[in-house]
């Protein structure tokens, strides 16, 4: 197979610095790497990809999934002995790998092609290393996320064996929680092993755990850096918000399952307001859609709602409205940021990983085109997706997986009937209401 590709005639959404956005152009990818985009390439010795009537551009990222609840999707919030960190404690090694794999290969569907994957499982008896070998098997770009069951303190000693045994195209990274404001020194010795690794830090901030103020005590105390992504971030402070904007601290903000599972709506303008840009992830398919589209959707209405409301109340020095430009960004580029891999992935531009997606502007729930981003952002869903590219390999074509999809259902089906059973749990009654 050549390792190079040409896609010929697409509208390319480059979303880059560098690179503009371009009605009709060219992209030619060479092994892994984008290296050219501009019209009428030629490559003699590339595979020619038609790209007319589709829009070509940077693959999603998401900042923010529990890949192994995926076996539980669509189950709604729940407690007890239904709840993930119940139903987590067993799993096997077996029901990790297939319930990872289900998960990120549900994201490569999506146009997903980088996911940050927060694995809140132990990391003894092979869990870990199960996940890690999902995540490879995927062919995604991914960062693995270790942290600990049921929010306990977390244990940074297994993360340099975990990157010892990661494929080349996952990073690891410490997940840790957020204590509250007067207990902020129990996370100091995690971070600094993680930091002494080079490694990023993912921290959950969740009202009702980490208390207003705690974000502010840790830049206080030098903990709260670049290197460190923040999840959910309901209910902060202004202290707190005016912290992450002057630690550069990155934020990650899942919202549909933030106010699904009750974990209040995200403070979204308040981040705006100080130049704030998020990321966007899915957190837990349970209570929210697997796919960036919806996410989008989520952000863009949560913050125009916010400002509606303000000026029906008669507020005066409204702020402006978040546009699709704004929150496709935060699909991709500031998500890739986020992610530690804004050199890596986000944009298309010359010199960037080939992290690639093709959506049909054909299809008639956008057409016809008035505008390629407002039709990504507002009209475009999973089935607009036609090719995914990730690191230049094609992992999806004419809407179909390049994978065993029957390998990875029946996998699936073997680990949920294992778990559901060991835990006791009763799963897909009758469907209850009229309808």
């Amino acid at each position: 197979m050549t390792s190079k590709i040409l896609l010929n005639g697409g509208c390319v959404l480059t979303l880059g610095a560098k690179t503009p956005n371009l009605a009709q152009a060219d992209v030619l990818i060479d092994e892994a790497m984008v290296t050219e985009i501009g019209s009428g390439l030629r490559s003699r010795d590339a595979e020619q990809v038609d790209a007319r009537d589709t829009i070509v551009m940077p693959g999603f990222v998401d900042t923010h999934r529990h890949a192994w609840t995926s076996l539980f999707r669509n189950l709604g919030p729940a407690s007890g002995d239904a709840a993930p960190a119940a139903f987590g404690d067993h799993f096997q090694a077996d029901d990790v790998y297939a319930a990872t794999l289900i998960g990120l290969l549900g994201a490569a569907e999506a146009g997903i092609t980088t996911v940050v994957d927060w694995s809140d499982l132990r990391t003894e008896d092979g869990l870990a290393e199960a996940a890690l070998r999902a995540h490879a098997d995927s062919g995604l770009r991914t960062v693995f996320v270790h942290g600990s069951p049921r929010e306990e303190p977390i244990d940074p000693a297994p993360l340099a064996r975990l990157r010892s045994v990661a494929g080349p195209m996952t990073t690891i990274a410490l997940g840790s929680v957020l204590p509250g404001p007067t207990d902020v020194g129990a996370v100091a010795d995690g971070w600094a092993l993680a930091r002494e690794l080079g490694m990023r830090i993912h921290a959950h901030a969740i009202p009702g755990r980490a208390a207003r103020g705690t974000i502010r005590a840790l830049a206080e105390l030098g903990l709260l850096r670049d290197d460190v992504v923040l999840t959910h971030c309901s209910k902060l402070d202004d202290a707190d918000v005016d912290a992450i904007a002057s630690t550069g601290a990155s934020v990650s903000l899942t919202p549909a399952s933030q106010m699904a599972g009750g974990l209040g709506s995200p403070s979204i303008q308040q981040l705006i307001d100080r130049d704030i840009r998020p990321g966007l992830g899915i957190e837990d398919e349970r209570v929210a859609p697997g796919d960036l589209f919806a996410q989008m959707r989520a952000t863009i209405s949560l913050q125009h709602a916010t400002v509606f409301d303000r000026k029906l109340a008669g507020k005066a020095s409204l702020p402006r409205l978040m546009s699709t430009r704004d929150v496709i960004r935060s699909a991709t580029v500031e998500g890739a940021r986020a992610a530690g891999l804004g050199r890596v992935t986000g944009s298309l531009e010359p010199g960037m990983q080939a992290d690639v997606i093709m959506l049909r502007t054909d299809r008639p729930n956008v057409f016809p085109i008035n505008d390629p981003i407002g039709a990504v952002v507002w009209g475009m869903d999973t089935s607009n997706l036609d090719r995914v590219f990730v690191a230049g390999r094609a992992i999806m074509r004419h809407g179909a997986l390049e994978v065993d999809v029957e390998r990875a259902r029946n996998l699936a089906m073997i680990a949920h009937e294992r778990v559901t059973a060991s835990a006791g749990l009763v799963i897909g009654a009758a469907p209850s209401g009229g309808g």
